[in-house]
């Protein structure tokens, strides 16, 4: 049983509730209660929720007016979307290699990929867990770089107090079923502190208000109140993933690699990493698990970018973590007795 099931039998009778609630209610105000949930919950001033967390990139860069001949540096290890959004509006993805401990975007590689034509960054928080970004931030303010933060997997991260969501001039959240806030029918949202972006993110959800070209990108009214259900109880969330991540820690920290950790971070544990020291020895154990890789390649190298303009960093470090790395499972209803059988697989197979 996988944990939407899960949680759909704990909560069922809850569940049906919400339906009834909103088939009985002004619809619109669902969206309107999560936005203001969300400025509540992570502390930007405008919320603008839409379809998911794709669209709210795309958002993103239509706000700056990213647009054919610019170019927007990103990781070139992530979800396709964090890049894919940068060709859909016509622009150039730079892509960045990343640090070999935390697997976020490197600085040495930023400035040596920076050019004139970098307009923007698209910088994700990989897996719920955050770095210090103190220097990269401060070499965009030197270039003139607009900082789009992808927090698409980090919602509830922090680091030394300074959650994730807050750090960019335009932030963006995924609310997509497996993220640890998941909607029935996925969703996210853009954040800012700019009130001319969100009224133009607001336009753009809703076919442009007809005044100039936008999306058809309007959050379900049954998946906002859903959604805004579930992130009143983030905490609970994020602490039931963080048990299972500290049992793995205790059965694994002498013979795994894990993903490294700043102090002052607050790890969401959107996915739980390990690494081994070598391809075989992962795809051994990566067969005995049945389990995913997030993620398999860069993305420089998937089929789409064959035939798309992009620049890329040679990227060793992405190229050996890609070879490297597995993922575990680490919904918060695991029992004990999944954890130990996934961790002694593991030992056995080393």
């Amino acid at each position: 049983m996988d944990s939407w099931n899960k949680e759909y039998a704990l909560n069922k009778e809850e569940y049906l509730k919400l339906f009834d609630e909103c088939m009985q209610e002004k619809q619109e105000q669902n969206i309107e209660f999560l936005e203001k949930t969300i400025t509540d919950t992570i502390g930007k001033k405008y919320a603008v929720a839409c379809q998911n967390g794709t669209d709210a990139l795309m958002f993103s860069l239509k706000c700056l007016d990213i647009k054919p001949g610019d170019e927007v540096l990103t990781t070139n290890f992530s979800w396709i979307s964090t890049a894919s959004c940068i060709s859909m509006v016509g622009a150039t993805p730079v892509f960045c290699d990343i640090d070999k401990e935390t697997y976020h975007i490197s600085l040495d590689s930023i400035k040596r990929m920076y050019s004139d034509k970098v307009k923007a960054i698209v910088y994700p928080h990989l897996f719920g867990n955050m770095s210090d970004i103190t220097e990269i931030l401060k070499f965009c303010k030197e270039k003139n770089i607009s900082f789009i933060e992808d927090a698409a997997q980090a919602i509830g991260s922090s680091l030394n107090g300074v959650k994730a969501g807050t750090l960019g001039e335009l932030s963006t959240i995924s609310f997509n079923a497996n993220k640890t806030i998941g909607g029935i029918a996925g969703g996210g949202v853009v954040l800012t502190d700019n009130k001319d972006y969100a009224d133009m993110c607001i336009k753009l959800r809703k076919h442009g208000n007809h005044e100039m070209l936008g999306y058809n990108s309007k959050m379900l009214f049954f998946n906002a109140k859903f959604i805004d259900y579930r992130l009143k109880k983030l905490d609970q969330y994020v602490e039931a993933k963080q048990a299972v991540a500290k049992k793995y820690d205790e059965q694994l920290k002498d013979d795994i690699i894990t993903q490294s950790t700043s102090n002052g971070v607050n790890h969401t544990y959107h996915k739980y990493i390990v690494r081994f020291e070598d391809k075989e020895t992962r795809n051994r154990v990566k067969k005995r698990l049945n389990a995913n890789v997030h993620y398999e390649k860069p993305i420089s190298e998937r089929p789409m970018y064959k035939n798309i303009e992009h620049r890329s960093d040679d990227c060793i470090n992405c190229k050996h973590i890609s070879d490297t790395i597995l993922t575990l499972p680490i919904d918060p209803f695991l029992t004990d007795e999944e954890i130990n059988n996934t961790c002694n697989t593991i030992l056995a197979s080393l």
